[in-house]
């Protein structure tokens, strides 16, 4: 027999698949089902954290944006000044000099009555008003803030000229009332309840107020006529023009003691203050995942150190340490997938019941889930990496003289 035909071959390890690694680690796993539910706890409880603050965050900025399509950017608020603690008034005729400006689509206002009071009834001791502000108000009001009335009806030209009153949900929770045609004590005359109005987003102290019509408040209640407050819906791309001329038309004399807002602006500036705070909670939510990581690459070390013996008895039979590698990183793979997908669903369920009990729009970006999955699967690799080279140096008589 020649050489070349009797010769021995030389053995060559034997390749896995890829296939071959995933069965390799789901194989490691199953052995340890407890230890590895309580580290994939770990790395689930980061993802979902992430997932939920951007979720939330998302769902959030959804419900601004669509309040805010709804009720219009194009609001703008006119005030008296309140500076170094001295009060103006607007000019009586400020409404209706605002009202000839050409852009201006809508003008309503409302006036403080000062010293009125609204109680349940004239029993109530003087001091216990509930911070309730009685408001007189212009028919066109709740038009031009975009409001909704709740129960019963708002005020018309009818209703405006005799004793009645619109509460905010607010101020109707306070009183105690619910049902139109209650009387209620205001200002010592009785004034009989014509309807309840939700909340106002752009006009939220509407909410926590008494509304009673321009007339009546200064027939029975001695209001002197000066408005508080002028709301002024504009042309959607004439806003910032109507801004700069209504100091000057509402107060002609002196237009420095007026105050210009647009309140839909506060609505931007909740919601910039509310993603500085998702910018913390996400920080609070990656110490979290990094701890999970932290679990995982634990769980490995141990792992490599109680199976030394079958590590000695693969490359007793033939397995590399490339192989043995591969697998324990597979492993620490399969693991911080696991938990990864367990807190994407967790995150995006915490998500949508937040979001449902509120009533908002359910936003769960998909680059957010990715890029947790994504992560988790870094933070596996490396959490797995140095467990597999210490198991890929072990020499075969060192793992099986360890056992």
């Amino acid at each position: 027999m020649s050489r070349r035909q009797g010769g021995s071959r030389r053995l060559r390890a034997a390749r896995l698949r890829p296939a071959d690694f995933v069965r390799l680690g789901g194989t490691g796993l199953r052995t340890r089902p407890l230890r590895v539910l309580l580290s994939a706890l770990g790395i689930a409880i980061g993802v979902a954290a992430m997932l939920a603050v951007v979720g939330i965050s998302m769902s959030g900025r959804a419900e601004v944006d669509r309040r805010l399509d709804r009720l219009g950017t194009n609001l703008l608020r006119v005030s008296p000044s309140q500076a170094m603690g001295q009060s103006s008034q607007l000019p009586e005729e400020s409404t209706a000099m605002i009202r000839r400006i050409g852009p201006v689509l809508q003008v309503a206002a409302t006036g403080a009555v000062k010293d009125a009071k609204v109680y349940r009834n004239e029993h109530m001791p003087s001091g216990r008003t509930g911070s309730i502000e009685v408001l007189a108000a212009d028919p066109r009001l709740l038009a031009s803030v975009g409001g909704k009335v709740r129960t019963g009806r708002w005020l018309d030209s009818a209703t405006a000229e005799y004793p009645g009153v619109v509460l905010g949900r607010q101020a109707a929770r306070r009183l105690d009332v619910h049902t139109p045609g209650t009387r209620l004590w205001l200002g010592g005359t009785w004034f009989s309840l014509v309807g309840i109005v939700d909340p106002v987003p752009l006009a939220p102290e509407i909410d926590q107020a008494a509304l009673v019509g321009w007339p009546a408040a200064q027939r029975y209640l001695g209001f002197d006529g000066h408005p508080s407050t002028v709301y002024v819906r504009t042309e959607e791309d004439r806003v910032t023009a109507v801004r700069d001329v209504l100091a000057a038309t509402a107060n002609p004399e002196h237009p420095n003691q007026v105050v210009v807002s647009r309140p839909s602006d506060a609505l931007a500036a909740r919601e910039a203050a509310e993603s500085a705070l998702t910018g913390l909670l996400l920080g609070l939510g990656g110490v979290a995942l990094l701890v999970g990581g932290v679990g995982v690459g634990n769980t490995m070390v141990i792992s490599v150190l109680e199976r030394r013996p079958e590590i000695g008895l693969r490359r007793a039979l033939g397995a590399t340490s490339g192989q043995i590698r591969g697998q324990f990183v597979t492993e620490s793979l399969l693991l911080c997938a696991l938990g990864g997908a367990a807190g994407a669903v967790l995150g995006t369920g915490i998500t949508a019941v937040y979001a449902g009990v509120r009533g908002w729009p359910t936003e769960v970006p998909v680059w957010a889930t990715a890029a947790g999955v994504g992560v988790t699967l870094a933070i596996g690799a490396l959490a797995g990496l140095y467990p597999a080279i210490r198991a890929g140096r072990l020499a075969p008589t060192q793992a099986l003289a360890g056992s």
